[in-house]
């Protein structure tokens, strides 16, 4: 897209300057969309820039010239309109006839302008400054042809610059024009422009004649064009009665107009007297020549009068001609307007049909001439019944597509801007049922003369050589006469040092007497051509023309030129510098033209700074500096998309836009391509326009206009209110639905960068409306021939904006969809291609994958033609080990996969891939991690085979030491065996996380042997090979049972941590094994409730700790967890500044993924809500770059507790430590009675003499039970085996010793409550004697 830079004054400190125009766009006159800015060409008139103010004046005279309009009234306006391409040009110059002065929407000035000032560019010698010495110089004047209104005042231009100024004088039919004698005649001051006043009377015919301007000074005379002025004529129509014309209904009809003679020629157009245009098809059209031909008359062409009228141009006045009246005999004499549609509408009203017949031009061949440059109009116009179709061809070879255009219902061929090529034999063919014919056109195309080599004003150091050379072209071959300062060369005095050789003037060792100005006249029947060229010999060291130190602000990826214009004679030379340092900026990117201006192609980022011009020649230098700023780009990045809506509802409409932060941005809206009026009902911001209470007259479309002053973008949509309506009945519903046919006649226009309207017309619905259209393009880049759908419009629109990428060459077709169906694709429209920019996106799917143990493929989705945005697409690919973060590996790739080779196994790697195309590089791509190649894995580590009964055995390993990939599971091979006897091998498969089995076991004495190995993707590893143990005093069996493949209990069950020898218990009096009983073990399961264990919950002793040494750069290292059963605590360590803050990621064996967040300092950190025998893996993180992470550790939580005596009790371990507590106990209480017996008291056992029963539970388990006042020492005993005896209470009350008055004295009836045992107070329940409790009692039993 060309955006627009408008440029300041010369003198301005922050000029600004654009991107050039592309050279070829101006030539051709391309106009691009009014909201789209155009670059203006570097404009300089014979070698030197032309300042902002000297252009802008250029370009407000052609407004003002192209601006000029004139209102009719609304009847005339429409059609003149249609008529305005139809008219004449005249005869012997490339121009068109007088405009038609209507008021109607003009392009944009500065699009003329630019075009002027770009034909003026890079050509031409250099221009003397204005304060040195200079011959005259022509630099306006009317046109050759001068037609002027009679009722102003006439002036004919001729305007000169030279140093000294120079005067002027004129002639009239090549006559001195005495303009002093002549009182209605004026020369403007410091002009040689003719003012011609008829205010006090007189006829401006008088005047009419051939002009020409001589302007003088002493050192040469320039002469204009000579000027043919004509005064404008329009005559009246003659008066004249015309009868009515009766013709046959079937006939053909011409209809004469023949308008008077004017100047120029009127502009013709058909009316009836009430001043109705005349209704024209292939039947009814008007000719070039302005008559009105019928090729078939119809009854109902007697409903009007037909009137021819004349448009006269400068005089603003139609002149209307007598009406016609028709009269139409007929064989139907009703006129029945329902045959009108009828297929054969002619014989149902009974009219012969004819073959076809020429009624302009007549016979069968005609010739035409045409000058060059001109536009060929060849017409046809036939009769017959039915109405012949007329088609165009060319002898030998193809009508010019580019050019040719056809009018007036295919009855016209119009080609434009004719050339020499186009001569030839054109014929047209008229044809209807009943045959056709044939005329043959004869184009012969001649020329006026034109320029191939124009001469430029010459400026010569003395005694330095030069020529001048004018070369025209022309048919016939144009003559060439020479003359210098107005008069012919021969009848100039003779100068030795000038050579005259046809075309050219040659100056050898010129002097200061050479000073001239010469005229090239080159003349054929059909025109001429004059040009002015002056010889000027100076002696001028260089000098700059332009204001020092400019600032140039162009946007990043356009084209811009830096102008130096320079003056010196000898011409200097220029050379350009960037910064004030390296070699003489030409070639590449850079191109310095002959004027000096430096030309850079596609502004990077990189070309800012200072650019320096240095002119030089043999007298001095002189430079300048310009400093050139790069700016970005002004894009809508999300644009307003199409909506319906209902009536009330609040629309919101997206412009969000990024831009240059050093330029200042506005955004504005337009409706319907007018500005915008914000209501009360309207919110403008910066990024939106939200609408409230939508109404039917908001809708239409809206466009938003992001700008700056460099550059500027936009982008529309359409919104459709949604009115409340009744649903109408349908008559169409009867009818027969179809799908709608094909829509035609597609055309691009607003072509801009990013954007074109495209606009057709709808095929027939076939009764069933249409509902959308569905616009697909192709591109011929990436996939040719493919169409892929772009966009999707409402049925009701047939024009749309479409967005577009950068460097696509589209071609576009449209699809029209009812409730039936889709019709066939439109044909397809003509391509465009966009301009490129760098890529905004990178490619997706970016993967890094190993084939090989040894490589890593990296691989992507490559980028399609709509994301490309240039040529040469291309990816960046860059790749490090992660761990090391070592400097980046990069390579340059055009397809979509590339290889890294020598890697070791299995090493994250970090990713990057960036498209880049010719115009730049696309956006920092997103890090992707990737993996080296896989191997085998290593054996599983500390792989335990245990057997805690007879009928399960557990196995438990670990996860192998390198797994040289990811472990995607485990493979187990077992099989029973028992001695030579082999059961079938059982395979069971594992998942990765899964590190305990539990077998169930066929019979009790067969063994097991058990293979484990892990498997990665490229397949099974290193294998470990364990055996069952052999149960201890195992008896073999009287009879072998029958091998049984074992029974799976569960895949993730969980065992106590404790081993369990089973024994086998026998007795003297039987040799048959007695197979204990095996105590059971619960499964946890898999679900995510709380797994079953039967462990008894132990405090952590130890946790899983990871040590590492402190890295150099930021880390996280010695990650330590102390597990319970249902938390833990985390601590680890780190290089990271204060402030910094961590996550605490943890999987558990189901792959529920959790985080914790952690503040800084927080340490440690408590995870909860942990399921108890549950395996969990963790990782610590900075928070701010996940990328920093600690290594992975696992872990697991202790198993839960449970009040479940039986495991413990039947332990042979607990049974012998409680055996050996026992008979500690009994020593003990030994030697205490013995040592109690020694005091001389009497013992117990006589005075109560009570055996323990054998029922006593207390002696069945060996367990006796104390309490504290069992330890009392005897009242009147020896101090007790410590030395301490406690102060008791008072032995006075016999409440405190047993139970009432039973069983406190002998049968003697002595007291004896004293040496038994105190019962406890609160004890409710307990033996039946407190004596049977007491040890001595039991130690006396035993006697």
């Amino acid at each position: 897209m060309r955006r627009l830079a408008a440029r300041g004054a010369a003198g301005d400190a922050e000029e600004v300057a654009a991107p050039a125009a592309d050279s070829t766009d101006c030539a051709q006159g391309r106009s691009p969309s009014p909201w789209r800015l155009i670059d203006v060409c570097a404009v300089w008139n014979a070698g030197v820039f032309l300042s902002a103010s000297d252009w802008e004046g250029a370009s407000s005279g052609v407004a003002r010239r192209l601006n000029e309009a004139e209102t009719l009234s609304s009847v005339w306006e429409a059609e003149l309109e249609r008529l305005e391409a139809a008219r004449p040009r005249r005869p012997g110059s490339g121009e068109l006839g007088p405009p038609l002065r209507m008021a109607r929407p003009q392009a944009a000035p500065w699009v003329h302008a630019g075009f002027l000032l770009c034909l003026l560019g890079l050509g031409g010698a250099i221009e003397i400054p204005m304060d040195l010495s200079q011959p005259p110089t022509i630099t306006k004047q009317s046109v050759k042809d001068h037609i002027v209104d009679p009722r102003d005042n006439i002036l004919i231009e001729c305007e000169a610059q030279g140093n000294p100024a120079p005067s002027f004088h004129w002639t009239r039919n090549s006559r001195f024009f005495n303009v002093a004698k002549d009182p209605r005649v004026s020369m403007r001051r410091r002009s040689g422009t003719l003012v011609i006043d008829f205010r006090s009377g007189g006829r401006p015919e008088e005047y009419e004649g051939e002009y020409q301007c001589f302007a003088r000074n002493k050192f040469g005379t320039a002469l204009s064009n000579r000027i043919r002025l004509q005064v404008s004529k329009s005559p009246l129509w003659p008066k004249e009665n015309l009868d009515p014309v009766v013709v046959q209904e079937g006939a053909p009809l011409t209809l004469q107009c023949n308008p008077p003679p004017g100047l120029p020629s009127p502009v013709i157009f058909w009316m009836s007297s009430s001043m109705e245009p005349i209704t024209q098809d292939k039947r009814v059209s008007q000719g070039h020549n302005g008559d009105l031909y019928f090729s078939n008359v119809m009854v109902q062409d007697m409903q009007t009068d037909y009137s021819c009228n004349a448009r006269f141009h400068f005089t603003h006045t139609i002149q209307q001609k007598n009406p016609f009246t028709l009269k139409v005999l007929t064989n139907h004499p009703y006129n029945d307007s329902s045959l009108r549609n009828h297929p054969d509408m002619y014989s149902a009203r009974g009219v012969a049909e004819r073959t076809p017949s020429f009624m302009y031009p007549q016979g069968t061949a005609s010739s035409q001439m045409v000058l060059r440059g001109m536009d060929l109009l060849l017409e046809c116009i036939a009769s017959g019944v039915p109405t012949p179709d007329i088609a165009w061809y060319k002898k030998g070879g193809d009508l010019p597509s580019d050019k040719a255009k056809f009018e007036n219902f295919n009855k016209a061929l119009r080609i434009t801007n004719i050339s020499e090529e186009d001569s030839g034999e054109y014929f047209c063919l008229a044809s209807n049922k009943m045959g056709s014919i044939r005329h043959t056109i004869s184009v012969r195309v001649k020329a006026a003369p034109y320029w191939l080599d124009e001469p430029q004003n010459l400026i010569l150091a003395p005694g330095e050589d030069g020529r001048l050379v004018c070369r025209a072209n022309g048919n016939p071959k144009p003559t060439v006469q020479w003359m210098v300062n107005g008069e012919p060369l021969q009848s100039a005095p003779p100068n030795p040092n000038r050579e005259v050789a046809g075309d050219t003037i040659i100056f050898r060792d010129t002097q200061i007497s050479s000073r001239a100005v010469y005229q090239c006249n080159t003349s054929n029947e059909h025109g001429y051509l004059l040009a002015n060229a002056f010889v000027s010999v100076l002696d001028v060291p260089p000098r700059m023309l332009s204001p020092r130190n400019q600032l140039i602000r162009v946007i990043l990826y356009n084209r811009t030129r830096l102008d130096c214009p320079f003056f010196g004679s000898p011409i200097p030379t220029l050379r350009w510098f960037k910064n004030g340092q390296g070699s003489n900026l030409d070639g590449g990117n850079y191109h310095v033209y002959e004027n000096g201006s430096l030309e850079i192609k596609m502004i990077r980022k990189e070309d800012q700074g200072i650019y320096t011009c240095v002119a030089t020649n043999i007298l001095g230098k002189a430079e300048n500096q310009v400093r050139l700023e790069v700016k970005d780009p002004t894009r809508i990045y999300r644009m307003p998309e199409d909506q319906v809506t209902k009536r009330g509802t609040t629309v919101q409409l997206e412009c969000r836009v990024k831009h240059d932060p050093s330029l200042k941005l506005t955004v504005s809206w337009l409706k319907d391509d007018e500005p915008l009026y914000i209501g009360n009902r309207m919110k403008k911001e910066d990024d939106s326009l939200t609408i409230f209470g939508v109404a039917e007259r908001d809708q239409g479309s809206y466009t938003c206009i992001a700008s700056t002053e460099l550059d500027q973008d936009l982008a529309k949509a359409h919104l459709t209110v949604l009115a409340d309506q009744t649903t109408p009945t349908n008559r169409l519903a009867a009818l027969p639905k179809g799908r709608p046919d094909r829509p035609r006649d597609l055309e691009l226009t607003d072509l801009a960068e990013r954007s074109v309207r495209l606009t057709w017309i709808p095929g027939d619905d076939n009764n069933s409306p249409i509902t959308d259209y569905v616009v697909q393009f192709e591109e011929d880049q990436f996939q040719p021939g493919v169409w892929h759908d772009h966009s999707k419009f409402p049925g009701s629109v047939n024009s749309a904006v479409l967005q577009l990428s950068p460097y696509v060459n589209y071609q576009f077709r449209v699809i029209a969809v009812n409730e039936v169906g889709s019709s066939h694709p439109s044909l397809p429209s003509e391509r465009y291609r966009t301009s490129g920019a760098p890529p905004e996106s990178n490619p997706s799917d970016v993967k890094g994958e190993g084939t090989r143990k040894n490589n890593m493929e990296i691989t992507w989705t490559p980028m399609n033609a709509t994301s490309a945005f240039g040529p040469n697409l291309r990816y960046i690919v860059k790749w490090r080990r992660r761990e090391t973060r070592e400097s980046w590996n990069s390579v340059t790739v055009w397809g979509s996969r590339y290889v890294v080779g020598q890697t070791p196994v299995y090493v994250p790697y970090e990713i990057r891939v960036q498209a880049e195309n010719d115009f730049g590089k696309g956006p920092e791509p997103d890090t992707v991690i990737g993996y080296s190649g896989e191997d085998l894995p290593s054996a599983p580590r500390r792989f335990r085979v245990r057997q805690p009964n007879l009928e399960i055995i557990n196995l438990e390993w670990d996860h192998p030491e390198h797994p040289n990939g990811i472990l995607i599971g485990y493979s187990l091979r077992y099989v029973a065996f028992n001695g030579t006897k082999v059961g079938k091998q059982i395979v069971e498969n594992f998942s990765p996380n899964q590190t305990k089995f539990t077998v169930q076991r066929a019979d009790p004495v067969s063994r097991y042997r058990f293979t484990l190995s892990a498997r990665t993707q490229v397949g099974s590893g290193e294998a470990v090979t364990e055996e069952s143990p052999a149960l201890p005093n195992e008896a073999t069996p009287t009879a072998a049972p029958p091998t049984l493949p074992p029974t799976t209990v569960g895949a993730t069950g969980t065992v106590s941590s404790t081993d369990v020898t089973a024994t086998a218990a026998t007795t003297e009096a039987t040799t048959v094994p007695i197979i204990p009983t095996v105590v059971p073990t619960t499964i946890a399961t898999t679900t995510t409730t709380t797994a079953a264990t039967t462990t008894t919950e132990r405090p952590p002793t130890s946790g899983t700790k990871t040590h590492e040494s402190a890295p150099d750069e930021q880390s996280i290292w010695n990650v330590t967890v102390l597990p319970n059963s249902k938390w833990a605590n985390i601590t680890w360590k780190h290089n990271f500044g204060p402030g910094t803050d961590f996550v605490v990621e943890y999987i558990d064996s189901n792959h529920t993924k959790k985080t914790v967040p952690v503040k800084a300092q927080a340490q440690p950190v408590q995870l909860t809500d942990l399921y108890p025998g549950m395996t969990y893996t963790l990782r610590v993180y900075s928070r701010d770059n996940e990328g920093v992470s600690s290594t992975i550790i696992t872990f697991m939580t202790s198993a839960a507790y449970t009040n479940n005596q039986a495991d413990i009790a039947t332990q042979g371990w607990f049974i012998g430590l409680m055996c050996a507590i026992a008979l500690l106990v009994l020593i003990l209480l030994i030697v205490c009675f013995i040592k109690r017996s020694r005091g001389g008291k009497y013992p117990v056992r006589e005075k109560k003499d009570v055996p323990l029963g054998p029922e006593d539970p207390k002696e069945e388990d060996g367990s006796f039970d104390y309490s504290d006042e069992d330890n009392k020492p005897l009242q009147g005993s020896q101090t007790s085996l410590d030395g301490t005896i406690k102060q008791q209470e008072s032995d006075d009350s016999l409440v405190d010793y047993g139970e009432g008055g039973e069983g406190q004295f002998n049968e003697d009836g002595s007291f004896i409550g004293q040496y038994t045992v105190k019962k406890d107070k609160e004890e409710t329940e307990g033996n039946e004697s407190s004596e049977a409790t007491s040890p001595v009692n039991a130690i006396y039993s035993l006697a």
